[in-house]
């Protein structure tokens, strides 16, 4: 069974080598890094390595095409399980392995949750605004799901990629987990949380332009979580 782990990556030149040699200490298979149009040096470190595959996008496509991305990369290439992780610090390598063996457990996704019992704090806190929003989501997605997650947007998730197979993820943005959970839902694929750390390091981190208001943040991500609960699924023809 080929494993791969899939970092979409932008302006993340001040953490890209260290989390890369991070990831090669614990993770011997191959890596997928989605350069999505940064316009700092981080290409040019990627350039240095020859360790991991690179895709770059001539400009900004946003996260969640980045994912999508990723995901078609790795079937063309035989992955039948990806990891994917942020490339910004916040988290910590030594639980890709973990996550893959909660897969042989039954589960379609094991999702990494920065809110359950065990997951411990290092560095600042997280913005308040930001967890409130993550509350406030989460409520929603369990409302609807009955799963319980406690933590509806952590990147750090480790995938079967046959059960995404009829599941289309076209949302380009930061809302994609929001249409991966619908769709997850509607598919009837089995999930998990699994503790890990909260790491923040930097909170002048962007989401762009109208979406660092958290109100239209929010407006944003109902919008798309309820268009994927409406959306026609490929297994429906």
């Amino acid at each position: 069974m080929s494993d791969l782990v899939l970092l979409p990556v932008f302006n993340e030149e001040a953490t890209v080598m260290e989390v890369l040699d991070a990831v090669r200490r614990h993770f011997a298979g191959e890596v997928l890094v989605i350069d999505d149009g940064s316009t700092d040096g981080t290409a040019a470190a990627l350039a240095r390595r020859d360790d991991v595959t690179v895709i770059t996008h001539p400009v900004n496509l946003g996260y969640g095409r980045a994912l999508a991305e990723g995901f078609s990369v790795a079937r063309v290439r035989g992955a039948a399980r990806v990891v994917t992780m942020d490339c910004d610090g916040q988290h910590e390598p030594a639980h890709i392995l973990p996550f893959l063996a909660a897969l042989d457990e039954g589960f379609d996704i094991v999702s990494g949750s920065r809110y359950l019992p065990g997951s411990s704090g290092i560095g600042a806190e997280a913005p308040e605004e930001r967890r409130a929003v993550n509350a406030r989501v989460t409520e929603e997605v369990n409302r609807v799901t009955g799963w319980g997650l406690t933590d509806s947007f952590c990147g750090f998730k480790a995938y079967r990629l046959a059960a995404l197979a009829d599941i289309e993820l076209a949302e380009p943005g930061y809302a994609m987990p929001l249409e991966l959970w619908a769709k997850a839902w509607r598919a009837g694929l089995r999930v998990r949380e699994s503790a890990v750390e909260r790491i923040y390091c930097r909170h002048d981190r962007s989401f762009g332009a109208a979406l660092d208001d958290p109100d239209r943040r929010l407006e944003y991500y109902f919008r798309v979580w309820n268009a994927a609960l409406a959306a026609p699924m490929r297994e429906d023809g």
